[in-house]
């Protein structure tokens, strides 16, 4: 919905007024520009090219400068800009590196006026000289920038950068000479247009290439500055080398930034993707934006202040196929919604606290609590009555130190630093980082370690061949066991029970006598906890043998005396109330032999003492499985890490992920994981280990986390005979032909680690020099220099 508010500005005679609106265009907008007049706005794009009368409700089409029956690239506009002097001289570049001159006063519907083709890339900017009716300055994408006389058909000089490409180029409103351009290498150089041989100054602004600049209209030597590093700064450029006044600290990369008309310390700045906003920044206050316009639903691709003295109206174009002009009045205030209280803990365990002036001193006669090693520092800034913000900006920071050693974070690093996350058997490695953890005391993380090893790295399992066996003579359905037990181990009153009792309706209990051909498992044979103390005495047997083949293993070392009682390997109880039954081998054959034998019977287990000495009690039917696969897991696995990261201990989330691999990376989304590494790999940077952290970053498997460490590879070094650059071909100077990798101490090729003097360029292997510099601080090559390793 617009807004309908009204805004009329006086100026020289005349006066604005307008409201916030927009209009729809047939294409998407690249670059807008104002006339000087501020009655009109040229958008130029891709597909369109046209003039639009700003009036008090609403924009109004006033002229279409893409004429001709077939369409040229000369008309794909890159950039547009109306000249300050004559209002009927514009400029635009191209895509396919033309600049064009427009003529607004020929009667001809063509208004094209001239042509300049010396680019052999895309114009990236074009920009009238502020006094000058005839300069224009343009930056191409093939890192030149010409200078052209319009009453001439070539350019007067050509710039060059010696860079990939000019992002923007601008001249300087109070130096006549100057103007400014920006690079994709992240340098901002100065020229002088009378100079085309080198520039005036040249510094690096930003990490990543630089997008945008601007002059500031007021103070001679302010140049705003925006790059892919989302940050704007602003120079001083009066000074000997260009000094950072301010920075200011956006949400994504700055595609325009313009200063506020009358307002000394405000710009505008418009983002290059993902942010579709425009914010107005005060410079003094860098993180909160002191007004947002929120129209567009694409990328902003230009924004222009209507009048040069006007700060109350502003037009942008956009991707979203809408012109805008904003009224100031209308803009939302995020400072109005932020939050005026702030907490955060230091990296060492300090607490920093700020709150209004006004709450910290109704506090002020609070007395310390306990937990006080002494009182908070308070810091207080002194404002200025004339800032807009001194109603809010009247706050008091009180930091609180903590104990020495309480906050200390040294467990963190010995655990990084010790940590095994591959190269190693999944048990090995869960031992490992079991140990390590209990070593520091953290119980409960060893603790996870071992279970993770117990759910994941099984000794053995029992196959399931083995565990199905018949009961009885003629039986044609094996029985599972799910244990076996030695009776020679229980007390007297389990060993005398031998009938286990399973009525299902039946009037008599239904009981199986368990054949001397019955098949018997060995401690050997049923794994399921490594290293068992339950000592092996029986065998398995066939199941068609006879009854000389059930026999015990060693009968010659019976325990004469009461022996201890040994924990039996199933966890579970016996799910089956064991009664009387007659033993001794001729019942059970007896009861084999019969006839009277029913067909639930043959389902029960039964109890078939070998001698007075040794007894064996099977179950037929497993209440579960003989070990519950590690699938049957996941899930708690899952709420495990989640719970370590929702703690802060993202070093053991991480440290689980690589560990288990797929078994537990397939559970989690990429975007959890992802924040899992890089919050990881931050907190490893912080306290400088670097090895460890390229390492978490070689593992991972997440795409976003894997190129962390594949920027900014390449090193640029120099021959250290002849100071010349060398080629990428390796280590052998291309012009002395020499090898710049020899030891300076022994005179040898350096093959591993290498270090040099970044003042002489001289180095050797890592321990010669340390050995060298233990005892005199020059230079082990002779050249004089003073070097110096720390």
């Amino acid at each position: 919905m617009e807004k309908m508010s009204r805004v009329s500005t006086a100026l020289s005679g005349s006066a604005l007024t307008g409201r916030t609106m927009h209009c729809h265009l047939d294409a998407p907008a690249n670059a807008i520009s104002v006339c000087r007049d501020a009655a009109q706005v040229v958008v130029a794009g891709r597909s369109i090219f046209k003039i639009y009368a700003i009036e008090e409700e609403q924009f109004v089409e006033k002229l279409n400068l893409r004429v001709g029956r077939k369409p040229s690239l000369n008309l794909s506009c890159a950039d547009v800009v109306w000249h300050q002097m004559d209002e009927n001289l514009l400029a635009t570049a191209a895509t396919n590196g033309v600049v064009v001159t427009w003529n607004l006063g020929r009667p001809s519907r063509n208004k094209q006026d001239q042509l300049f083709t010396e680019h052999k890339r895309t114009v990236n900017k074009v920009c009238f000289h502020p006094t000058e009716a005839h300069v224009l300055l343009s930056g191409s994408q093939d890192g030149f920038m010409k200078c052209f006389d319009l009453r001439r058909k070539d350019s007067v000089s050509t710039f060059s950068g010696q860079s990939e490409s000019v992002r923007d180029v601008q001249f300087s409103i109070r130096d006549y000479f100057t103007f400014a351009s920006t690079f994709e290498n992240g340098n901002v150089q100065l020229w002088d247009i009378r100079r085309p041989d080198r520039c005036e100054r040249m510094f690096t602004a930003h990490n990543g290439p630089v997008f945008c600049c601007d002059w500031h209209p007021e103070d001679r030597g302010w140049l705003a500055t925006g790059g892919r590093d989302k940050m704007v700064k602003v120079w001083d450029m009066t000074t000997h080398r260009a000094k950072e006044m301010h920075c200011v600290q956006t949400i994504a990369s700055v595609a325009r930034v313009k200063w506020r008309p009358e307002c000394r310390h405000h710009l505008a700045t418009c983002s290059m993707m993902v942010d579709h906003n425009i914010y107005v920044w005060d410079v003094r206050r860098p993180f909160v934006p002191a007004a947002m316009f929120e129209e567009h639903r694409d990328v902003t691709t230009g924004i222009a202040w209507r009048h040069p003295h006007d700060p109350s109206f502003l037009l942008s174009g956009s991707k979203d196929s809408t012109l805008c002009q904003h009224l100031f009045r209308d803009a939302s205030q995020p400072v109005e919604r932020a939050n005026p209280e702030g907490l955060c803990y230091g990296l060492f365990g300090d607490l920093a606290f700020a709150a209004k002036e006004s709450l910290v001193a109704a506090e002020s006669g609070r007395k310390p609590y306990a937990g006080d090693r002494r009182h908070p520092i308070f810091f207080k800034r002194k404002l200025d009555p004339a800032e807009p913000f001194s109603g809010l900006a009247s706050s008091a920071l009180s930091v609180f130190e903590t104990e020495s050693g309480g906050g200390s974070m040294s467990w963190f690093v010995d655990t990084a630093e010790r940590y095994a996350l591959t190269g190693r058997p999944l048990a090995e490695l869960c031992d490992h980082n079991a140990k390590v953890a209990r070593e520091l005391g953290r119980n409960q993380v060893a603790q996870t370690w071992t279970m993770l090893r117990i759910i994941y790295c099984s000794p053995g399992l029992v196959s399931s061949t083995n565990l199905n066996h018949s009961v009885g003579k003629g039986s044609s359905c094996g029985l599972p066991l799910m244990n076996s037990f030695n009776l020679k181990d229980m007390g007297p009153g389990l060993a005398s029970e031998t009938r286990l009792d399973r009525s299902k309706g039946d009037t008599r209990s239904d009981t199986a006598l368990l054949d001397s051909s019955a098949t018997l498992i060995t401690n050997e044979d049923n794994e399921e906890t490594e290293g068992s103390d339950v000592p092996a005495d029986y065998l398995l047997g066939d199941v068609e043998g006879e009854e000389d083949e059930l026999y015990p293993l060693d009968t010659e070392h019976v325990h004469s005396e009461e022996p201890e009682y040994v924990l039996p390997q199933e966890a579970f109880p016996l799910r089956h109330e064991i009664v009387d039954t007659p033993s001794g081998p001729e019942h059970l054959q007896d009861k084999a032999d019969s006839p009277h034998v029913s067909g639930n019977e043959a389902d029960t287990a039964s109890l078939a003492p070998v001698d007075s000495s040794s007894s064996l009690l099977s179950v037929s039917h497993a209440l579960y499985d003989s070990r519950l696969p590690p699938d049957f897991f996941s899930v708690l696995v899952r709420d495990m890490l989640h719970f370590y990261a929702e703690q802060g201990d993202v070093q053991m989330a991480v440290s689980v992920l690589i560990v288990l691999g797929e078994r537990v990376r397939k559970d989690i989304d990429e975007q959890t994981q992802e924040h899992w590494y890089t919050s990881y790999i931050d907190l490893l940077q912080r306290f400088c280990l670097w090895n460890v952290s390229n390492e978490v970053v070689k593992l991972s498997t997440s795409r976003a986390v894997s190129c962390l460490n594949q920027a900014s590879t390449t090193l640029h070094v120099n021959c250290s005979h002849c100071k010349r650059p060398m080629s990428s071909r390796g280590w052998v100077c291309d012009r002395c032909h020499r090898c710049a990798s020899m030891c300076a101490v022994c005179h040898h090729v350096v093959k591993g680690l290498f270090v040099w003097c970044q003042g002489c360029s001289h180095g050797g292997h890592l321990q010669h020099i340390m050995k060298w510099l233990e005892g005199s601080s020059q230079c082990p090559a002779g050249c004089g220099h003073l070097c110096e390793y720390s």
